[in-house]
């Protein structure tokens, strides 16, 4: 298996709720012809076979036939070190998306020992600020009057920027080592959230505001497991000690 393929095997395209199978069947061709074989589908329930396998054809049709799927986005990202969200929408609480290629100069260094997401919402209204605090990072394509495209569009377009930079630019990288999964880091944002709402510190019209900047802050950082441990264990005994206070 040559280091290229390699890298791109640690690559998964997530599709939350997507409308149309056949949107799934094109995005599972478009990533098959760069190389990505990881196609993981979010949804209530199974989308029909046959319409994704019309739009996949058949030489993208083991993407569908082995195609992961998950009733819950936090059980879909278990495994990933880093989640990049796709997103055209703008908003105060949301963190500015970098463009395809400059995303790739961001995560490539953490290819060959982390499983990297790449995360697309629905075809009629994108992924939800909920949807985006499993995100480390957010990715926007630029377009020339700032309009939205389909989804097979975006995914075969992040899709090429990641195997162009598996190939031409891998080269010039030094890996960093492995870093901590998003389960790891949910089990850590749980306990700090039961911390701070044991002081007070997060009130009902501040909760979600302050809780996003914290997500943020260590999103910034590249926790590893013990790390991540450690800041549970911290906030575990904190809880076991306000417990006992009262």
């Amino acid at each position: 298996m040559s280091k290229n393929q390699t890298l791109l095997d640690n690559i998964a395209i997530v599709l939350l709720s997507p409308k149309y199978p056949e949107n799934i069947g094109s995005a599972a061709r478009a990533a098959w012809n760069m190389g990505i074989s990881r196609i993981i589908v979010v949804a209530k329930e199974y989308p029909d076979h046959d319409r994704m396998a019309k739009l996949a054809t058949h030489n993208a049709l083991h993407l569908i036939d082995t195609m992961e799927f998950h009733e819950t986005l936090a059980d879909a990202l278990k495994p990933f070190s880093r989640v990049i969200g796709t997103t055209a929408r703008r908003g105060r609480q949301r963190i500015p998306g970098k463009s395809p290629r400059e995303i790739m100069k961001s995560i490539l260094p953490l290819l060959p020992t982390n499983q990297i997401a790449f995360l697309f919402g629905p075809e009629d209204r994108g992924l939800t600020n909920d949807d985006l605090k499993y995100c480390q990072l957010r990715s926007a394509i630029p377009t020339a009057d700032f309009s939205s495209l389909n989804l097979a569009q975006a995914v075969a377009i992040h899709c090429y920027e990641i195997f162009h930079a598996a190939v031409h630019e891998q080269k010039d990288i030094r890996p960093a080592p492995k870093i901590a999964t998003s389960h790891e880091t949910e089990n850590m944002f749980a306990y700090m959230e039961d911390s701070l709402r044991q002081i007070d510190f997060l009130q009902e019209k501040s909760h979600t505001y302050y809780m996003n900047h914290i997500r943020q802050f260590f999103g910034r950082m590249r926790l590893e497991s013990k790390e991540t441990n450690l800041i549970r264990g911290i906030c575990r005994q904190f809880l076991k000690h306000g417990n006992h206070v009262k």
